[in-house]
């Protein structure tokens, strides 16, 4: 189908055929085409002049073609036929449509001189001048025109029949120029733009908007025949204003007219049709939209993604928010309850210990009578209450009736008495009470005598850091007999820190890793295994590690001088540390991705039996 339309189109305009003419060498031009085309030779006597003009020949008598003699190359001399004359073989020129022209050189006798008034209808065109030289696009044979000028040429009204019921046809079944894949059904033309577009088309490329708003949109049929009515309208040069752009120059990307390439600076430039360039141009920018289309609707999904893209987000923060309160408040709802539980032990445990030594004092002293400085009478002395624990080694002397003992054992007995004095004298002693210290250690980390760096919360119970450097804290309480456990819980843990874990002097160093220094005894762990460390010395290297929510055990027994460390109840290497004497205070190391939580008062793991032998079998 597109070689036939191809045959169907005019050489010179690139058109379909209109108003088709048919030359003596058989080929075809459009009659605008043809008058475009012309040039004028000089005048001469040529030899259709001896025909009879009232011969009564038809104009179109010619179109015996049998007889006709065309004019070649080979030629050297002058064909005629049907009163055109063809022209002489040289010299040669460049006609405006690109092709050859060989006007006559043999000058003839002016013909004799006419005048005639001529009156031009409405619609009429001027007529040609005389001896107007046509050279046929296609085969490059010139013809002189005779008085009759373009009116001697046939009307080919077949072929013009043929193209009329083509683009009939073609208006009938006309396509988008614009989809993608299976072109659908054209349904409107845009005159301005030249393009035939289906309504998805129309909608995506052409939307009634900005500029393209004042296009005009007619159904194909009529855009087609509007195609054919409208002959493409022929640029003149504007250097040389008589001249029409025929050519285009490659180099310059320009057309040109025939004085640009003979007079010009084109005359050296490679120089094409101007109608093959303008289709090659025309399917360039074609495909340039097709381009822009598909980048548009690229575009498109691109756009339709990132909406849901972003209000995918927008849920999921709106589901990770709602989750955030929900956890945290669990957390603090657990917080709370264990908190209480711990309080009310803590009551329980401190009652029952008051109990028991209200039982064994009876809260009961001997009354001794004293002699009065004033008197001989006897008087009662007062009664003392002690309600602290009373080293044996301390003596307390004073008017207070109360005196607080400091520094006692977890786990120990400690023999108590009191008397009364006055400026009379003594008194008697009072019975010896034995007083029970608690059997378990309770205490909390202690601010005092942290690294500033160090963050409290929760009590004293809870800590962390705002530095990334190790910082120590210890525990409040220090311990030289007996056997103590304590845990640590790993609250948060991020970025694989290693924390140590341990016992310390009361002067370790606060700044550096818990273990660095002779003053501690540690056990520092990551995410995949630990160490122990002492006096910065690497031992016992041990697989297994913590994460969060995993919960650290130090056991500390003085009976046989051992310190041993779990790893959520599971003992984590041999024995750490042997031969310890104390005073040790419970501490730890870490930084700002790491916070624990202290548990203290609980009883000695069970594998453990404490003064006997350690976990690995041997004597204490």
């Amino acid at each position: 189908m597109d070689e036939m339309e191809e045959e169907l189109k005019c050489p010179v305009c690139g058109s379909f055929f209109r108003e088709p003419i048919i030359l003596p060498c058989t080929h075809n031009l459009c009659l605008a085409c043809a008058r475009n085309i012309l040039v004028q030779t000089p005048d001469a006597e040529s030899p259709q002049s001896s025909r009879a003009s009232g011969s009564g020949v038809s104009d179109y008598d010619y179109l015996d073609l049998d007889k006709m003699s065309l004019y070649s190359e080979a030629d050297s001399g002058y064909g005629s036929y049907g009163g055109f004359v063809s022209a002489p073989t040289t010299p040669c020129q460049k006609s405006p449509n690109g092709v050859r022209v060989f006007p006559p050189t043999v000058p003839q006798p002016p013909a004799p001189q006419q005048h005639h008034l001529l009156q031009l209808q409405p619609g009429s065109q001027p007529p040609i001048p005389r001896n107007s030289c046509l050279t046929c696009p296609q085969c490059h044979r010139s013809l002189v025109l005779d008085e009759r000028g373009l009116r001697g040429f046939a009307r080919n009204r077949v072929l013009e029949g043929v193209v009329d019921r083509y683009q009939q046809g073609r208006a009938a079944a006309l396509k988008c120029q614009l989809c993608e894949k299976s072109p659908k059904e054209a349904t409107v033309m845009c005159e301005q733009c030249d393009v035939f577009y289906c309504d998805a088309c129309r909608l995506r490329c052409h939307p009634p908007r900005g500029p393209l708003a004042k296009h005009r949109l007619v159904p194909p049929a009529q855009g087609c025949i509007s195609r054919r009515a409208s002959p493409r309208k022929t640029s003149t040069c504007t250097e040389h204003e008589l001249e029409n752009m025929s050519m285009y120059c490659v180099q310059c990307k320009m057309p040109v007219c025939y004085q640009c390439l003979e007079e010009g600076k084109h005359g050296t430039h490679e120089v094409k049709a101007l109608g093959a360039m303008w289709k090659l141009h025309k399917g360039q920018l074609s495909q340039a939209l097709t381009g822009l289309s598909d980048r548009a609707s690229e575009a498109k999904e691109f756009l339709v993604q990132l909406k849901n893209m972003v209000q995918h987000i927008q849920e999921n923060g709106v589901e990770f928010e709602a989750c955030l309160v929900a956890q945290c408040d669990a957390l603090i709802d657990a917080l709370n309850r264990r908190k209480a539980q711990l309080l009310s032990r803590v009551n329980k445990e401190h009652e029952h210990k008051l109990k028991v030594r209200s039982t064994e004092l009876g809260l009961k002293y001997q009354q001794c009578m004293v002699v009065s400085p004033s008197s001989d009478k006897c008087t009662d002395s007062k009664s003392l209450t002690p309600s602290m624990r009373v080293s044996p080694q301390e003596v307390y002397v004073g008017n207070e009736t109360i005196c607080t003992v400091d520094g006692l054992h977890y786990h120990s007995t400690y023999k108590s008495r009191v008397k009364a004095f006055n400026a009379s004298g003594l008194g008697q002693y009072s019975k010896t009470l034995l007083l029970q210290t608690s059997e378990i250690a309770w205490f909390t980390f202690d601010p005092a005598s942290a690294h500033p760096d160090i963050l409290f919360s929760n009590d004293n119970l809870t800590v962390t850091c705002n530095s990334y450097d190790d910082r120590v804290v210890l525990g409040g309480s220090a311990f030289s007999r007996g056997v103590h456990y304590w845990e640590m819980t790993v609250d948060r843990y991020d970025n694989h820190p290693d924390p140590a874990f341990g016992v310390a002097r009361g002067d370790v160093l606060k700044d550096v890793m818990l273990g660095k220094d002779d003053k501690a005894w540690a056990m520092y762990v990551d995410n995949n295994r630990s160490w122990f460390m002492h006096n910065n010395s690497h031992t016992n290297r041990t697989d297994g590690g913590i994460a969060k929510g995993a919960t650290i055990g130090v056991l500390l027994d003085f009976t046989c001088g051992l310190l041993i460390f779990l790893i959520n109840d599971e003992q984590q290497g041999p024995v750490a540390f042997e031969g310890l004497e104390g005073p040790y205070y419970p501490a730890i190391s870490l930084n700002r991705n790491v916070q624990v939580t202290l548990h203290t008062g609980l009883p000695i793991p069970d594998f453990y039996t404490p003064g006997e032998a350690d976990p690995n079998g041997s004597e204490c």
